[in-house]
């Protein structure tokens, strides 16, 4: 594989803003080589691999033509740094990798294939560098990219002669002639592919053809002779070196077993968010694939299929002891059933049922077991199972422990809490494939052998779940998983089940405004050009704002000049045409649609919306929410807050109260900090921005002007998000410059938060990790990495994590409280959604007063803190007018 050629496409074909860590490092180009890797690993099944990279553009093509590649541009600084990532990656993986000083990728590849080919090998390159094809021959293949990263065309001899009418040792002659713009070398004037392939075919040879250059008659002919050195040269350069001094052959490059913790450090540090993308990697290991995999390898259960009247005595018998649970469909939620339940001991007994055919006894028996305290049970993804069962009337208490959760305090960066992934971590064996899809009859065995494989998959979690207590307990974080991790699940399984009521008039109404808005914009801005074109195709756009228009350029990119909405932002503030700004509503008003068309598709039987929190996506603790995700619901524009009129309060209940915390993080900060100047600040009872304004400014607080405050706003929550001074610029709009002026005086005020600020990088970089107040973890080894992107992304974590992950830490403590202060005075309204730092209730009639008391004491007393924690509270019939 040409390593660099496919990563700068990856990079161009997939859009930085949806691929990029929570500090900021882009991943676009990493995340789609390794796609194409994993896809190119799965379809050919190599027995041999290895990967070439250039090294720099100086290489001894550039030697002998200065003006060789000179007219590329600048390499993107998103794309910087991704290259040694994706080294590291493939370290990982156990591939080879080669970059050799003066010569490029291409001229690797060369040697490599010719060594090949001469031993016998079938060989595949993956490239998207045409050169290549002067490789192919009936036992080379170029696998050339032409759809992004996603297709590959395989060009054989025949699809090269198909393509361009000539054999592939002709190829070398037929570019020469043509020239390669992308390369800077020069081609013929007035002399085409079509008229290079003609020459070729008639003279046989470029060498031919250059002997016998007075024969082309007419302007072509003379425009050649003229050429004649410039197409000499072209040839030279264009010829790939075939004998690269390597240090092993081809033999030397079988394919190896991956370094599977490596690599999971690898991913998790990426913060690949796609569930199969790991999958898709591991699938194509091949010390995995050598294996047979059978389910569960290693465990030994003695298990039972019980039928109706033998689960109490079962029961009876093994209840007593810790249980692993393990179960199928607990996603098929609303059905009020689970189709399958298997429980295993740490002993050996172990059983399957079928909750469907349980007798009376036998379902009483198990959901006393279920609701007993006293009972405990070592469950994954605890939340699932506690929502599902409720469905079916089955109270859970007494987990014990969620091996998810475990695995998620225990490596918080990690993206992956499958349990086959953990299995096969920790345990040190895999799933088989009917333990981890159950329901499924899998490979033709039989339903003993699937109740069997799904009887050892709860013996799995159990173990698994011994193994994370002795981990949580080394590292602190046992009381973190009992006192706060389990309790919440609990809570949010409720807040699950209950959901919040949607008004399907107004959001239909809401989503056809939108509708309106977007068909409104793309009149105008039809309009504004004269004639129609697809306002959602960039290309379209790039040939309309930057070739029609004339305006100035953006970022120029492989695909043309950007029109991303900073792109589009600028061109609005420097041009006084309107596309920009049109372009800008029709894609807000695009998204604002398409958010209301998920929110109307998400209405349950019951007119309720039921979203999914997750307590294992953000390493810094925070929860967040899917299907549909509430977090998109904009708060800050009256688009926005018209969407939340849609989520009513439902019936028998007499209004929704929401209830947040406000400038939390720049609390914790001030906190932290133990900033005296800050924590006046707060104390003062006055703006605190405009307060911090005015000493940063050196300005008396009445000549604080509303631009001084946003800009002191910004600063303020980007510190606590480990932003960097280029990063303020670049969200306020300002210069590099003028942003570090703004940091440095603000430092220079509050020293307090300057020398915090540095400590904890220093101090995580000595031990490791970062930590809350309540002792959450965040470990970041690349603190001391020698990749300097990779330092600097884990240095922003470090400022990031301890502020974030306090505040989630404080949130939650705050839902708890409310949670039981609400069941303690017996009150019948309930906790619906949390999102951001919000917590929205709803309230039974005649409990409106008491509620507003309960939360005010019970969230300001969540946690102790320097500045003190300050709650707002609002209700009324609707989500947007409980605000406050």
């Amino acid at each position: 594989m040409d390593g660099h050629s496919l990563a700068y496409r990856a990079f161009f074909a997939l859009p930085a803003e949806n691929f990029s860590t929570s500090t900021g490092q882009p991943t676009n180009a990493i995340y789609g080589f390794a796609s194409m890797l994993a896809n190119t690993l799965r379809d050919e099944a190599p027995t041999h691999f290895a990967v070439a990279f250039d090294v720099s553009r100086k290489t001894w093509r550039s030697e002998e033509f200065a003006e060789y590649k000179a007219n590329r541009s600048k390499t993107p600084d998103e794309f910087k740094g991704q290259v040694e990532l994706i080294g590291e990656l493939l370290d990982a993986m156990g591939v080879r990798r080669f970059a050799v000083d003066g010569f490029e990728a291409d001229d690797v590849i060369a040697t490599l294939a010719t060594q090949a080919e001469a031993e016998g090998f079938q060989v595949s390159i993956v490239t998207g560098d045409r050169d290549s094809f002067q490789l192919v021959s009936d036992q080379v293949t170029v696998l050339y990219p032409t759809k992004g990263v996603s297709e590959l065309t395989r060009f054989t001899p025949e699809k090269v002669l198909e393509k361009y009418g000539l054999s592939p040792s002709q190829y070398p002659d037929f570019a020469a002639l043509r020239g390669d713009p992308s390369d800077n070398l020069p081609g013929i004037p007035g002399v085409g592919e079509k008229t290079a392939t003609k020459w070729i075919t008639q003279f046989g040879s470029l060498a031919d053809l250059i002997e016998r250059a007075e024969e082309v008659k007419g302007k072509a002919g003379q425009n050649l002779r003229e050429h004649l050195d410039s197409i000499k040269l072209n040839r030279h350069l264009t010829e790939l070196v075939r004998d690269v001094e390597l240090p092993c052959r081809p033999d030397d490059l079988e394919r190896a077993a991956y370094d599977r913790e490596a690599l999971g450090v690898v991913l998790d540090a990426l913060e690949f968010r796609n569930p199969n993308f790991r999958e898709r990697l591991f699938a194509v290991d091949p010390g995995a694939v050598e294996e047979e995999i059978v389910p569960d390898a290693g465990v030994q259960v003695d298990g039972a299929v019980l039928g109706a009247g033998e689960l109490g005595p079962w029961l009876d018998e093994h209840g007593g002891v810790p249980l692993g649970l393990a179960t199928v469909d607990v996603w098929k939620l609303g059905t009020g059933s689970v189709s399958e339940i298997a429980l295993a001991t740490a002993e050996g007994p172990a059983a399957w049922f079928d909750p469907a055919q349980l007798d009376e006894a036998d379902e009483k028996a198990f959901a006393a077991w279920s609701a007993d305290t006293a009972r405990k049970k070592v469950l994954h993804d605890a939340k699932a199972i506690m929502r599902v069962f409720g469905e079916q009337g089955w109270s859970v208490e007494g987990v014990h422990m969620d091996t998810a959760l475990a695995a998620y305090l225990d490596k918080p960066g990690r993206r992956s809490f499958a349990l086959d992934a953990l299995s096969v971590e920790y345990l040190g064996r895999e799933l088989g494939p009917a333990a981890e899809g159950g329901g499924q009859l899998a490979f033709g065995v039989d339903e003993q052998a699937e109740a069997e494989a799904l009887m050892a998959k709860a013996r799995t979690i159990l173990d698994l779940g011994e193994v994370f207590e002795g981990r949580l307990a080394q590292v602190g974080a046992a009381e973190l998983l009992r006192d706060m991790e389990l309790p919440t699940s609990a809570l949010l399984a409720r807040m699950e089940r209950a959901g919040i009521a949607a008004d399907r008039e107004w959001l239909t109404k809401m989503e056809q405004q939108f509708a309106d808005a977007v068909q409104q914009a793309v009149k105008e801005a039809h309009a504004a050009v004269g004639h129609e074109f697809n306002l959602g195709s960039p290309k379209q756009l790039q040939e309309v704002l930057f070739g029609e228009l004339g305006l100035p350029k953006t970022k120029k990119t492989k695909t043309g000049y950007t029109t991303d909405a900073d792109a589009l932002a600028w061109l609005a503030a420097q041009t006084e045409h309107e596309l920009p700004v049109l372009m800008l509503r029709y894609r807000e008003q695009q998204k604002l649609r398409t958010t209301v068309e998920g929110l109307i598709k998400t209405i349950a039987a019951d007119g309720r919306i039921h979203t999914s929190f997750s307590q294992t996506v953000a390493a810094t603790g925070r929860l967040s929410s899917t299907e549909p995700n509430l977090q998109n619901v904009p708060v800050r524009t009256d688009e926005g807050r018209a969407i939340r009129k849609g989520f009513r309060v439902g019936e028998g209940y007499e209004s929704l109260m929401t209830a947040d915390y406000s400038q939390i993080e720049l609390r914790v900060m001030a906190h932290l900090s133990e900033d005296a100047g800050l924590i006046e600040a707060f104390t003062s009872g006055e703006d605190l921005h405009t307060t911090v304004a005015s000493q940063v400014f050196g300005v008396e607080k009445s000549q604080v002007d509303p631009e001084m405050r946003r800009k002191i706003k910004a600063m303020s929550y980007g510190l606590a998000y480990g932003l960097s001074a280029f990063g303020l610029s670049q969200q306020l709009g300002i210069a590099p410059d003028e942003a570090r002026r703004l940091m440095d005086n603000f430092f220079e005020r509050f020293g307090g938060v300057r020398d915090y600020l540095q400590n904890v990088v220093e101090e995580a970089r000595a031990i490791g990790y970062t930590q809350t107040i309540l002792g959450r973890r965040r470990y970041l080894p690349d603190l001391n990495s020698d990749n300097r992107q990779r330092r600097e992304m884990a240095e922003r974590m470090a400022l990031n994590a301890p502020i974030q992950g306090t505040a989630a830490d404080i949130v939650k403590i705050a839902m708890l409280r409310v949670d039981e202060a609400l069941r303690k005075e017996k009150l019948s309204s309930r906790m619906l959604l949390q999102v951001h730092d919000e917590i929205v209730l709803e309230i039974s009639p005649g409990e409106r007063e008491a509620v507003e008391e309960l939360v005010r004491r019970e969230m300001a007393g969540a946690a102790k803190l320097r500045a003190p924690l300050d709650v707002s509270v609002g209700s009324g019939p609707d989500w947007e007018s409980a605000a406050h």
